[in-house]
């Protein structure tokens, strides 16, 4: 049989089971969508008891296979995901949804005990997104659904809760508590003290190459305690590269990750969408992320309907670089607001100055680079040599996103990352040592 390391890939849309050989090669893969239930508030989120299930399923089908002998287990989800568990281990309330609208006012209270929104989103590395900060899902549940808060004996994360189906150990790690969670005092470098002054427990964070050695189906196996998805893409490009770079991860959010500034994050960089992730060994990770990838998403569809061509049009539209030069040169901003985020919609008016679908798509993917240029230019740190961008994701094959940022970056080498299913290849290298 294969020796082989098993990752469970939780994204929005898709799950996967992968498997990596001794030499991190993709020997076998498996993926599937669920269909998504409703919270208690009627707002929809994942089903958590179907997922489970799958991947009890999953494990035990590769190993009755006869073919494949699984040395390790780890995961790696999306981030902005609680999970809350009893005394006895049991879920207490619903998996809820990263996309759920909180009040701002919600927080307000939290927000002038600790200085501010500015101070403490600055601190924390987090800017104010409502669900999107794990920290502030904990404070929502403790103050107004106190008839599950008051059941809650363990507070997980979502690749840590998949760690503890198979463990029953409840712990942290650090790139699930250092992604925009406002948990973590970045200035200090450890959880924020507005934590302990709420009540909330919660497990001392770890090294993410940390693993638990379990028995799963009569066959010891080592399990890592998961790691969150943006973090764990950056973990191969760490090892592989030479230079210090700056990795452009490209998918419904595009985030800019520099694993190389030693600065703290400033106000003014948090006021315009940066914020800090961590390595699994607690290293700062500035980055600066956006909704782009979505905003293509409406875009493609909206230019479909507009010219009445294919959705995927763009996949196979020719590059035209005099065309991306003009539009360079006109610096004309039409399509996108400064601010691009869940509320976003496409306004069709803006569609009827453009002539050819060619035409507007080129102003959209400029606009687009544009502000991805202005991600990196605000990560770097004032005295940076950092020449070196890797772009990673969907827009990898995007040769109207790649020459923009060719021509916008002139001073830049730009590498198409050749690393495949870089969340989950971050996840196996971390369980390396059971190859040993």
């Amino acid at each position: 049989m294969t020796d082989c390391i098993a990752i469970i890939d939780i994204g929005k849309t898709n799950k996967k089971i992968l498997l990596f050989d001794a030499s991190y090669n993709v020997i076998y893969r498996k993926s599937i969508r669920f269909q998504e239930l409703v919270d208690d508030d009627g707002f929809p989120c994942d089903d958590i008891d179907a997922i489970e299930k799958w991947i009890f399923s999953e494990i035990k089908s590769v190993q009755e296979q006869g073919i494949y002998n699984i040395k390790a287990i780890n995961f790696s989800t999306h981030g902005a995901t609680v999970v809350y568990l009893d005394k006895n281990g049991e879920r207490v309330a619903p998996v809820y949804n990263y996309l759920k609208t909180l009040e701002d006012d919600d927080f307000k209270s939290l927000y002038d005990k600790c200085g501010g929104v500015d101070h403490f989103s600055r601190q924390t590395a987090s800017p104010a997104y409502g669900m999107l900060n794990s920290g502030m899902q904990m404070y929502w549940l403790k103050h107004k659904k106190p008839q599950y808060w008051k059941k809650v004996a363990h507070i997980l994360h979502y690749p840590q809760y998949l760690s503890y189906l198979f463990t029953k150990k409840a712990t942290a790690d650090f790139t699930s508590i250092g992604a925009h969670t406002a948990l973590w005092n970045f200035d200090q470098m450890n959880y924020h003290s507005w934590i302990n002054n709420e009540g909330i427990t919660l497990p001392t964070p770890e090294d993410g190459s940390k693993a638990t050695i379990v028995d799963v189906n009569g066959q010891q196996i080592a399990v890592g305690m998961g790691l969150h998805d943006s973090s764990a893409s950056i973990v191969p490009l760490i090892r592989k590269s030479k230079n210090e770079f700056v990795l452009l991860s490209t998918g419904t959010w595009i985030i800019c990750m520099n694993p190389f500034s030693k600065e703290k994050l400033t106000l003014e960089q948090l006021q315009k969408n940066c914020l800090c992730f961590m390595t699994p060994s607690k290293q700062q990770v500035k980055s600066s992320m956006r909704f782009l990838g979505h905003a293509h998403e409406l875009y493609a569809e909206a230019l479909s309907a507009h010219f009445g061509v294919d959705i995927d049009t763009h996949m196979t539209l020719e590059l035209d670089k005099g065309l991306i030069q003009k539009t360079i040169e006109s610096q004309r901003i039409v399509l996108l607001p400064e601010v691009v985020d869940g509320t976003f919609k496409v306004d069709t008016k803006t569609l009827t100055s453009f002539v050819a679908y060619q035409d507007a798509y080129c102003q959209l993917m400029f606009e687009i680079s544009a502000k991805v240029v202005n991600g990196v230019q605000l990560i770097l740190d004032e005295k940076s040599t950092i020449k070196h961008l890797y772009l990673s994701g969907g827009f990898n094959s995007n040769s109207w996103f790649v020459y923009f940022i060719q021509q916008l970056m002139p001073n830049f080498t730009l590498e198409l990352s050749d690393i495949k299913n870089e969340s989950a290849l971050g996840a196996a290298l971390l369980m390396n040592s059971c190859f040993d």
